[in-house]
């Protein structure tokens, strides 16, 4: 792992940049960007705080970009009583102008990973410029805060899972249940009727 970083580390912020856009495209199995970046930033604390947040911030954007053009064509697979309760919930956010800005916004400045919130958009179609104006923003916010107190978040996190591919893996399982369960849930009752219910959680057309 160590000398991954030093290979990106070698190119400065292009190749951190290039790190996080690789990382971010994957839907799976790779750890927190805010961890790689806080990597970057002890192996070399010359590089700018407030810069390198910057580009982890915009590597990370794109490559969720890519992420949820790829989720778009999972969609097929998706059930058709699935499709149209995703569908609910994205007409629903587009008919709010700042739905979606919001909603990336206030989970891309959290340091959770946002793999599945962009596998969520894609299946649901979603169309706006929100999406990434408000989870670059997020990003940054989080990624600035995470990098400054580097080890002090960093150590205890890694502590927690001393094997780190458990830990990636029950981070994406959990992630995944997120997503059945955010699939599952009856948008149209609970937009106009304000109670939650959920759907038969029949997900994929197999």
């Amino acid at each position: 792992m160590l000398d991954i970083f030093e290979i990106f580390g070698e190119f400065s912020y292009f190749g951190i940049f290039l790190a996080l856009i690789a990382v971010n495209a994957s839907p799976i199995l790779m750890p927190p960007s805010w961890i790689i970046l806080t990597s970057f930033y002890l192996l070399d604390p010359t590089l700018n705080v407030v810069i390198l947040a910057m580009v982890g911030a915009t590597g990370a954007t794109l490559g969720r970009f890519i992420l949820k053009r790829i989720s778009v064509i999972f969609r097929r697979f998706v059930a058709e009583e699935q499709k149209t309760n995703l569908d609910v919930i994205g007409n629903y956010l587009n008919q709010k102008k700042y739905g979606y800005l919001i909603a990336s916004f206030l989970f891309g400045a959290t340091p959770l990973p946002s793999n599945m919130l962009f596998i969520a958009y894609g299946l649901m179609r979603a169309k706006s410029m929100g999406i990434y104006v408000g989870f670059w923003f997020g990003r940054t916010i989080s990624y600035i805060i995470m990098i400054y107190f580097g080890n002090a978040v960093l150590t205890p996190f890694l502590e927690m899972f001393e094997d780190r591919l458990t830990g990636i893996l029950l981070i994406d399982g959990a992630g995944i249940g997120l997503i059945i369960i955010f699939a599952s849930i009856n948008w149209t009752l609970l937009i106009t009727q304000r109670k939650i219910k959920f759907v038969k959680p029949k997900i994929w057309r197999f």
